[in-house]
């Protein structure tokens, strides 16, 4: 059974740790995504691969209409769809259709990065861990955290963070403000001329 105390991992690596073509995709997607090492990566390919391992061992007793195969698909398939990766009226093969980015998009960090909340995926990953994002009114500093479809629309700043107001300079959204704020002055200046 082992020790309640051991942390196992939740990933597995790659059988061959030194194919090109492999490290050279994993190092695209993890400059995409703004993730830290590959652990990341490796993780969201182990949740994928777990998905349609069983989707495919059930999909031969979906074949015979097998009662308890369809309610574990469905169980599957709610599951994805409250995540947002898959929606409620998908299948079996939608399942095996999915692939590595559907997983990391709804990463905390992604949807930060998608929002507008920061320019690049090291930002988002900054703001994240140093306690400027909250879900609702609960601080997260988890750039892994998987965010539910529910909680997307109430991703924005924390309610503390210097960040809430609309002039910071790290900000993206006040932009066009903090440039009409400094026309301002200028412009008037130019007009009292």
């Amino acid at each position: 059974m082992g020790d309640p105390k051991k942390i196992r991992k939740k990933y597995d690596t790659p059988r061959h740790p030194f194919e090109g073509e492999r490290i050279k995709a994993e190092n695209q997607i993890v400059g995409a995504y703004g993730l830290k090492n590959k652990r990341e990566l490796w993780k969201a390919e182990s949740e994928l691969k777990k998905y349609r391992t069983n989707a495919i061992s059930i999909q031969a007793s979906l074949r015979l209409n097998d009662a308890r195969a369809v309610e574990q698909v469905k169980s599957m398939i709610g599951r994805l769809s409250r995540y947002g990766i898959l929606s409620e009226n998908a299948t079996a093969d939608d399942i095996l259709a999915l692939n590595v980015q559907s997983f990391l998009e709804r990463r905390l960090q992604t949807l930060v990065m998608r929002k507008g909340l920061a320019r690049t995926p090291g930002m988002a990953r900054q703001l994240i861990v140093h306690g400027h994002i909250s879900i609702g009114d609960r601080k997260v500093t988890i750039p892994g955290y998987k965010v539910l479809k529910l909680e997307e629309e109430s991703v924005s700043y924390a309610a503390n963070s210097p960040l809430t107001n609309e002039l910071h300079p790290m900000r993206i959204v006040g932009e066009k403000k903090r440039e009409e704020a400094a026309a301002g002055p200028e412009a008037q200046k130019g007009d009292g001329r």
